[in-house]
C-alpha cells in the first residue's frame, strides 16, 4: 500500500505548505485532505484524532507530528534540514514547538481553523 500524508486543508498554513511540497511528495505518498466531507478516518484513527496532529501512513502503521513532518520533508528533499532538526537538542526543541502549534490550532476540528 502506498504512503499517505494525511492533512488537514481546512488549515490555511497547512493547505500552503502542502501545496508547495505536493510536486515533490506526489511521487511518494498519496495526499489526503481530512477536512473534506466523507472522510471520518484511517485504519483505525478518527478524523478527529487525525486533526489534532499530522499523520503519515508508511506502509502498515502511522509516523504522526513532528516525526511525520520529518519523514515528509526528507522525502521532499530537504535532507540537511530534517538532519539538523533530528539533533537531540534540535530535535526537542522541534517537538515542543510542533506540539504548541498542533495544541493552538484543536479547533480545527470544529471547522474554526483560525490562528
Amino acid at each position: 500500500m502506498m504512503k499517505k500524508l494525511f492533512y488537514d486543508g481546512s488549515c490555511k498554513l497547512c493547505q500552503r505548505e502542502i501545496s508547495a511540497l505536493a510536486p515533490k511528495l506526489t511521487p511518494h505518498l498519496q495526499l489526503v485532505d481530512i477536512s473534506q466531507n466523507g472522510f471520518s478516518g484511517f485504519a483505525g484513527v478518527s478524523k478527529g484524532s487525525m486533526m489534532q496532529q499530522i499523520h503519515l501512513w508508511d506502509q502498515d502503521h502511522f509516523i504522526v507530528g513532528i516525526d511525520a513532518s520529518l519523514h515528509y520533508w526528507q522525502l521532499a528533499g530537504y535532507r540537511k534540514l530534517v538532519a539538523l532538526l533530528r539533533l537531540a537538542p534540535c530535535y526537542w526543541l522541534a517537538s515542543k514547538a510542533y506540539s504548541y502549534w498542533a495544541r493552538s490550532r484543536t479547533n480545527c476540528a470544529k471547522g474554526d481553523c483560525n490562528l
